[in-house]
């Protein structure tokens, strides 16, 4: 009971980083170099998670092409069509960059830690969400930008150029092909290195939050954000994340999938991944944007891992329970 009222560590480090770039902005030569390093931790934190994944596992799980085919529809048919309809519906709830933020949020990819833990918490199909989610991330370092700039022109705003994909492709994708490639060299070491190669994770996206909330700052982000702006953006990402486990839990049902498989599609479809979208936004929007584009996900990142920690737990007694019931 007690560790459910302590807040994530993560989120007060977010928290402390957001409030550090307010206090104590970098500017200046000091902000590229914060840039210059934020960029070299995202590239070692793709070359490492290149490095952990196994091709066995993901084998093993890719024949479930149905399962897969599911989860990418939610994550980049689903999501932008709940996004664009918000929008549509209420255009005035947020300001205009608050909601390029939520279409962006919209358009990223699935989590890949977070999503094979929970699926583990809650008895899932872990060979396939372990292929699901990585399959998500490396699909959408290609989709993505092409669909928050097709998104965002059709609200009139500005695309995306081949040149920020390039970007995106050289900081993201070379790294983790890199990983892949010196995997029979360095794999055993990497798996052995758990706790360290999480803080260097998290360190990664906290410097990388701090470099786009200092831009963002410096640019007078908080004129432009108030604390109505923040009540309606968490109540909207709520919506978004209760929507979205309601339809995959209810398609995987109609689909006849097994109760593992659903809750493999639920928390791969209904995750957003922190992790590849700060960097992503750091590219695709100018610094001073950027620090307000990525608010919505980090809103969100941290109301998928409370809830969906819940929704765990309850699908783990669930199923125990129906395990338990023949040979009873």
């Amino acid at each position: 009971m007690l560790r459910r009222l302590i807040p994530d560590p993560f989120l007060i480090a977010l928290i402390f980083v957001v409030s550090l770039a307010a206090l104590l902005p970098a500017s200046g030569t000091v902000a590229k170099a914060v840039d210059i390093a934020a960029n070299i931790a995202i590239g070692v934190l793709f070359f490492l998670q290149g490095a952990r994944l196994a091709r066995e596992t993901v084998i093993t799980g890719i024949t479930h092409w149905r399962l897969h085919l599911l989860v990418l529809a939610t994550t980049f048919v689903l999501f932008p069509v709940i996004g664009m309809a918000l929008h549509t519906l209420a255009p005035r709830l947020l300001t205009e960059t608050l909601w390029i933020g939520m279409i962006f949020l919209c358009a990223l990819p699935s989590t890949v830690q977070s999503s094979i833990a929970l699926i583990s918490i809650g008895k899932g199909n872990v060979p396939a969400a372990i292929c699901s989610a990585t399959g998500s991330n490396i699909i959408g370092i290609f989709i993505t930008p092409v669909l928050v700039g097709f998104l965002l022109s059709a609200r009139g705003e500005g695309g995306v150029d081949l040149t920020q994909v390039g970007k995106i492709i050289l900081q993201l994708l070379l790294p983790f092909i890199a990983g892949q490639i010196l995997r029979p060299q360095i794999g055993a070491w990497v798996a052995r290195q758990k706790p360290i190669l999480s803080m260097t994770d998290r360190g990664s996206i906290l410097l990388v939050v701090y470099s786009a909330f200092s831009a963002a700052v410096v640019n007078g982000v908080w004129q432009r954000v108030s604390t109505d702006d923040l009540v309606m953006l968490f109540v909207i990402d709520a919506m978004l994340l209760a929507l979205v486990l309601v339809i995959t839990a209810a398609a995987a049902r109609m689909l006849g999938f097994s109760k593992q498989d659903e809750v493999t599609i639920v928390f791969c479809g209904a995750q957003k991944t922190l992790a590849t979208g700060v960097p992503m936004a750091n590219v695709l929007f100018p610094g001073a944007q950027a620090g307000v584009v990525i608010l919505p996900l980090m809103i969100y990142h941290q109301l998928q891992l409370t809830i969906c920690a819940w929704l765990a737990q309850r699908y783990a007694r669930t199923i125990t329970q129906t395990e338990a019931a023949p040979a009873e």
